[in-house]
């Protein structure tokens, strides 16, 4: 190695990665501790300018898996990074709506006001406004409809994305959950259906005791599915990989050994994953499947690097990312390959 490190920077998402049950275990710290580097978590950065890296991967030296929008933008935006592995675990993506708005089937959309968020003064990129289009599109694709047929109602909010624990406007907890700009809106009337996704969607959709208009996160066709939970990449900049290959090897490494500990581990894995996003076992096996623990694999599939082909493209035509780039060559294959031996090994 050379430039000998003292510390990395990580981030995760609140979502079923292998990265976040590493590091729940105390896996990653120890691998990087033998090397005698310690890891500091971006989210919990006292630099508001460094926990902003959780979307623009702005440090150098750092990794993180989450939602693939951020690290595309940052990207197409010009960061260096590259991916190293690739996480598909499939979750409840569903257009939801109330029993009186007469609303059953994909089809009664057609004329009706669908919900979508947005931050017009948000200085990252619009990931949850994106993540909406994307799941209404593929909903309406389904019943043969395109968003010219419905009325999208863009529901404005000032507050931007915040990492920050501790928050007094989060009181108490480790972040704000999603859909309350849709849900208040359902509530006053000014919109007929929204989207949900994920554990949150579920237990809101049950908590109001919605009409699930829509379902599509289990879809057969892995271009309805594609979202920005689906798949979730780990993604580290170029300078780390390119001065410290090694380490970042070790780490992929670390990742990959979860997916047979979650396998041998079912209920544990799931315990840890419901407290990295903070809701209910439950919530899991119902958002993600009885089969969640079998899908924290770190991969590189050629079906998977498609899905994000696929997904970029779908965000540059909708403007949320600046310019076009090639996925593939975005994709860093050296660190697993070389994980695989050691594992093997």
């Amino acid at each position: 190695m050379s430039n000998p490190l003292d510390s990395v920077w990580y981030t995760r998402c609140p979502a079923p990665t292998p990265l976040s049950v590493a590091h729940q275990l105390g896996w990653v710290d120890r691998q990087f501790q033998a090397s005698g580097v310690s890891v500091r978590s971006i989210r919990d950065s006292a630099d508001p300018a460094g926990r902003q890296s959780h979307f623009t991967h702005a440090l150098d030296y750092s990794f993180r898996q989450g939602g693939n929008i951020p690290p595309i933008w940052a990207r197409s935006g010009g960061r260096e990074t590259r991916v190293v592995g690739i996480t598909t675990t499939d979750e409840f993506q569903a257009v939801i709506a109330l029993p009186s708005s007469g609303i059953t089937k994909g089809a009664d959309l057609k004329g009706r006001r669908i919900g979508v968020p947005r931050k017009p003064g948000e200085q990252i990129v619009d990931f949850q406004r994106a993540t909406a289009l994307k799941g209404i599109v593929s909903a309406l694709s389904l019943e043969g409809l395109t968003p010219a047929d419905v009325e999208l109602v863009y529901l404005d909010s000032v507050e931007a994305s915040l990492i920050e624990r501790g928050n007094a406007a989060f009181l108490g907890l480790k972040r704000r959950y999603p859909y309350g700009d849709e849900l208040l809106a359902l509530a006053r009337g000014d919109i007929d259906a929204f989207f949900v996704k994920g554990a949150e969607g579920i237990v809101l959709a049950n908590q109001i005791g919605a009409v699930v208009v829509s379902e599509f996160g289990f879809h057969p066709d892995p271009k309805i599915r594609i979202n920005n939970g689906t798949p979730r990449p780990l993604t580290v900049d170029a300078r780390f990989i390119d001065e410290h290959f090694d380490l970042v090897a070790d780490l992929v490494a670390t990742v990959g050994q979860v997916a047979g500990w979650a396998e041998a581990n079912p209920d544990d894995a799931v315990r840890l994953i419901a407290g990295e996003i903070g809701v209910g076992e439950d919530a899991i096996w119902a958002a993600n499947g009885p089969d969640v623990h079998k899908h924290l694999e770190l991969t590189l599939e050629d079906e998977q690097i498609a899905a994000f082909e696929h997904f970029k493209t779908f965000l540059l035509q909708w403007g949320f990312i600046p310019t076009d780039f090639d996925v593939f060559g975005w994709i860093d294959r050296t660190p697993l390959n070389a994980a695989g031996r050691r594992n093997a090994a």
